[in-house]
């Protein structure tokens, strides 16, 4: 349609009212006639000016003189500017959705009430509600309400995003700017307001009383645009002279409102109940304290006077000792039941990767303290489940709730972390330093313990569902920060990579044990005929069996105490001939090999060491607490900021399953804060 001059339509006429749904189809009939400058004489009509999405992209001009009803622009689009030259009625720009409005005068209540997009310019002052329930998607530009007097009560109530600036022209001596109980419910988005302000709701917002840097350039940047849309430019070096006057309201995030932490019962018990009134507590010398064991089952007379039911109410062994935390006893009582591939897909619930951990790589923690081990009986093979789970089907995914949390680290507690998140329907967004996702997994563990089609068919099903995923991204503080600033939570699960030394001459000739197992994962790597390992755990077992497939002939495993090593590592180890001794300290790395403290010499082409990994804390901020090298968390792996969690080998060594577990737990506590 070519567009039209301009079109005037009145909402009076023949000495009568029009209705205001006639009058909005005369507008809207305007519109598609290719009228693109519409100018309406109202008389309290409803509505004006809103949905006029016939034009699609051209933009539309709707002037209001007369006396607008309510609702004006009210689910406005984006081409649309609209005027009123007067007051305004109640819910102005109520689920606006892009649309330009601009009062000439004062509005009523609930301007601005659901608004997502757009921008609200008030030159007056508006009444109460106004700001309340908006929202932003962050693909677009968040709603703007610019007020040049005071607002009402209630303002801001349940704002969930969106800026709103409340200049206070005009505001009585000592009148509150924001009225009565402003920002309660306040979730997202932020205020800035120039006035008294004696009270908010401290439990939903904090208070900036010195305007950053780019906050006060926003301001006045767009201050301008404001004052120059309702014709009022010469009130700009008023409004910008004194930065001070200038106070910022903003939605505290997640972990800022979480709650004081609960007190353990056992520490409540010790430091105050007994720790103020002594032994007994406050009735000590009432009764006598009986520390005897109580039996977790109910047995003999206490079944007959207390029945109980209490089925499922305790872990079975294989369960309690799973860190995942994957229900065993579930799985098999499934397959029990003929339900094989509920069975299977019941894993993807609870780790990213069940067939690689529990098919492969996990030493099955749940298999040594399985309950058919008491009778002499073999335990249930859990690992059949795992390696089956390689074509589980994944669990439905929770809504999402557009919450985002960046996960550094790609390792096996990141994914899990990120994974858990994700089936919670929030936005995960990985950073992971190297090329590629899986960590140790995918760098380090030898081939001849699983297959790199395995790992890879699990890591694509992962990529698959979380797509934010970015990889050699180099992490400094100023990084961290912004992190900070664009997530509602942040997890470190950048793993331990910094290996070890040992204070002993020649170490510098010692190849650590990491490294190592990375070349020869490439097949890059020479060892010679003889090959001494300083450290004896399962890394150290790694080392072995890959320096046993690079050609070694003697393999010789040293440790100060008794081998940390087993499981599939340590039988690997020992299948291809090492030798462990122990309590033996080194001396010092010579050209012929090592020299222990007893002056014997073991011969060696290349000398291994694996004594542990410390992780790489750089780009961490004061405010997060370490001891010894890693990160210090509580029981939900929450550091010493709210907003922060760590999981994995940065809070200590540990399995594979234990990362993923942590992860696990990680997940739940962020979900728990998230929706309340």
């Amino acid at each position: 349609m070519a567009k039209r001059e301009s079109i005037k339509i009145t909402g009076f006429e023949n000495n009568t009212r029009v209705e205001s749904r006639i009058l909005e189809e005369r507008v809207q009939k305007a519109v598609a006639d290719g009228y693109r400058h519409i100018e309406v004489t109202a008389y309290g009509q409803h509505g004006i000016g809103g949905r006029l999405w016939r034009a699609g992209e051209e933009k539309i001009t709707v002037n209001v003189l007369g006396t607008s009803g309510q609702r004006l622009g009210s689910m406005g689009f984006a081409n649309t500017l609209i005027e009123t030259f007067g007051p305004a009625s109640d819910d102005v720009g109520w689920l606006n959705a892009g649309a330009k409005i601009i009062v000439h005068g004062n509005a009523s209540n609930g301007v601005a009430n659901a608004m997502a997009q757009g921008k609200i310019y008030i030159d007056g002052d508006i009444g109460a509600r106004g700001m309340t329930m908006t929202k932003h998607n962050p693909r677009f530009e968040p709603p703007e309400l610019w007020v040049m007097g005071k607002a009402g009560d209630s303002f801001a109530e349940f704002m969930a995003g969106g800026v709103a600036v409340v200049c206070g022209v005009g505001t009585e001596e000592g009148k509150d700017v924001l009225g009565y109980r402003p920002c309660v419910g306040m979730v997202g988005g932020k205020i800035f307001f120039r006035g008294k302000q004696s009270s908010y709701s401290l439990s939903d917002v904090k208070l900036v009383t010195e305007l950053p840097e780019d906050e006060w350039r926003w301001l006045k940047e767009n201050l301008k645009i404001f004052l120059q849309a309702i014709g009022k430019q010469y009130l700009f070096g008023d409004l910008s002279a004194k930065r001070a006057e200038w106070q910022l309201l903003i939605a505290l995030k997640p972990y800022e409102k979480t709650g004081r932490k609960l007190r353990p019962m056992p520490s409540y018990r010790l430091d105050v109940w007994e720790g103020e009134l002594g032994d007994g507590g406050l009735i000590g010398d009432l009764s006598a304290e009986d520390r005897s064991p109580i039996g977790v089952i109910t047995t003999g007379e206490l079944r007959r006077f207390v029945p109980i039911w209490e089925n499922e109410k305790y872990l079975p062994p294989c369960q309690a000792h799973c860190p995942t935390g994957i229900p065993v006893q579930k799985r098999w009582a499934l397959i029990r039941k003929g339900k094989v591939q509920e069975a299977v897909d019941l894993a993807l619930q609870y780790s990213p990767f069940p067939a690689t951990v529990c098919g492969y790589l996990c030493p099955n923690l749940c298999m040594q303290n399985c309950s058919r081990r008491i009778v002499n009986l073999p335990a249930v093979d859990v690992r059949v489940l795992g390696k089956a789970s390689l074509e589980a089907k994944e669990p439905k995914r929770e809504p999402a709730t557009g919450r985002r949390i960046a996960v550094i680290g790609g390792g096996a507690a990141g994914l899990s972390v990120a994974w858990q998140l994700w089936l919670a329907g929030h936005e995960p967004v990985i950073f992971e330093g190297k090329k590629q996702l899986g960590g140790k997994i995918a760098e380090t563990i030898p081939q001849s313990r699983i297959s790199h089609d395995v790992f890879a068919q699990e890591i694509t099903r992962f990529a698959k569902n979380i797509p934010h995923i970015n990889l050699e991204t180099v992490l400094t503080k100023d990084k961290f920060e912004k992190l900070k600033n664009d997530f509602d939570f942040i997890v470190i699960a950048t793993g331990a990579s910094k290996p070890r030394k040992i204070p002993v001459e020649g170490i510098e000739k010692a190849v650590t044990a990491l490294d190592f197992l990375r070349q020869s994962k490439l097949d890059s790597v020479q060892v010679g005929e003889n090959v001494v390992i300083i450290g004896a755990g399962n890394v150290g077992c790694d080392v072995a069996a890959e320096a046993a497939r690079q050609g070694a002939k003697s393999i010789t495993l040293i440790d100060v105490q008794k081998p940390a090593s087993f499981g599939p590592e340590r039988r690997s180890a020992e299948a291809a001939g090492a030798k462990f001794i122990w309590p033996h300290a080194v001396k010092a790395i010579r050209k012929a090999g090592v020299q222990l403290t007893d002056g014997e010499l073991i011969p060696a082409d290349t000398v291994f060491i694996a004594v542990g990994d410390t992780p790489d804390l750089s780009y961490l901020p004061e405010s997060i607490s370490t001891e010894k090298g890693f990160i210090v968390v509580d029981e939900k792996f929450q550091t010493s900021d709210e907003q922060v969690y760590a999981v994995g080998d940065t809070v200590k060594p540990g399995l594979l399953t234990e990362a993923i577990g942590a992860g696990r737990v990680a997940a739940s506590a962020i979900d728990g804060i998230l929706k309340g």
